[in-house]
């Protein structure tokens, strides 16, 4: 017996695996979850959840600056032209760490979930870059 049949024997004498939590926290992690703790979704409402108590705004915020090597690169860069693959590398570590920032302060708050969420970005100089993840906290609960 091959491990794919094995797999799909024991799937089928399994069964599927019932919901047994339908408390306030939602169950690991899922499509727009960060980190399985809070759900953070761009959307003014959560499918399969209802909105039992709004916090209020919430956001995160990091500033980074870029090092003088890659000042430099990028200028060689924007001449020749493509992509400034520092940059970008630079830019996507600023929106992870303000999406964590802004999980946290939901947390923080008491909410489990994140509505009507979206990054805003600026530049400062063009040395700096400031990232902000803001949205609506909400406390969720599975929809009856």
């Amino acid at each position: 017996m091959s491990i794919r049949d094995r797999r799909r024997r024991q799937s089928a004498v399994a069964g599927p695996t019932p919901i047994r939590d339908r408390s306030i926290r939602p169950p690991g992690p899922s499509p727009g979850s960060y980190a399985g703790q809070v759900i953070i979704v761009t959307t003014n409402d959560i499918p399969g959840y209802r909105i039992a108590h709004v916090f209020g705004e919430c956001f995160g915020l990091t500033v980074r600056s870029r090092h003088i090597g890659s000042n430099i690169g990028a200028g060689f860069k924007a001449m020749a032209g493509g992509e400034l693959k520092g940059i970008t590398s630079l830019l996507h570590e600023c929106r992870q760490e303000a999406l964590q920032r802004l999980a946290t302060e939901a947390e923080r708050r008491g909410a489990n979930g994140v509505v009507a969420f979206r990054f805003e970005t600026t530049e400062y100089g063009g040395t700096g870059i400031e990232v902000c993840a803001y949205g609506t906290a909400v406390g969720i609960e599975a929809a009856p």
